[in-house]
């Protein structure tokens, strides 16, 4: 056995947002399996928008790399053209922001079925407080209830002959 030491290696691990722009165009390009000067040309027709270093240098994020992959399917794979694949965008966003609107109206339906239930529930309670009144002051007795959700209460109405 040798005396020799021991190599211990390292690793660290950085997690970034996939949002962040942290890819160079030539990086970016590479992990696309693209040519830099098409990135330039996605970004000229608006397909692509990187960010941009203090000194202007482009840096793309993941979420730009796999735009950029959706794009080359759109167009490889399914014989998009520009134009095509910035509709297929749009539709996209379209549909997304749709679902959007779907699942918060969804919500809201829930909260005011919820309000509803408690509203029913509060009006049950008073109406088992209310006293029926009789004219001349006698209370009235509350009679059995005729159909879903009401009672029907006697009332003896003052005789126009005795006053």
């Amino acid at each position: 056995m040798t005396d020799q030491p021991r190599r211990v290696t390292r690793t660290t691990r950085v997690t970034v947002s996939s949002d962040r722009g942290v890819f160079m165009i030539s990086v970016a390009a590479e992990l696309a399996e693209m040519h830099p000067q098409t990135l330039r040309m996605y970004e000229t027709k608006g397909l692509i928008t990187p960010r941009r270093s203090a000194r202007g240098t482009r840096l793309y994020s993941q979420e730009d790399v796999d735009r950029l992959r959706r794009i080359q399917e759109l167009t490889a794979e399914f014989g998009l053209n520009l134009a095509g694949v910035e509709k297929v965008f749009e539709l996209e966003a379209q549909l997304e922001r749709t679902k959007a609107r779907t699942r918060a109206l969804a919500e809201r339906a829930r909260e005011l079925e919820a309000e509803v239930a408690r509203l029913e529930e509060l009006r049950r309670e008073l109406r088992a407080e209310i006293v029926p009144y009789r004219p001349g002051g006698a209370l009235a007795v509350r009679a059995e209830p005729e159909g879903p959700g009401r009672t029907r209460i006697p009332v003896e109405r003052p005789d126009s002959k005795n006053p």
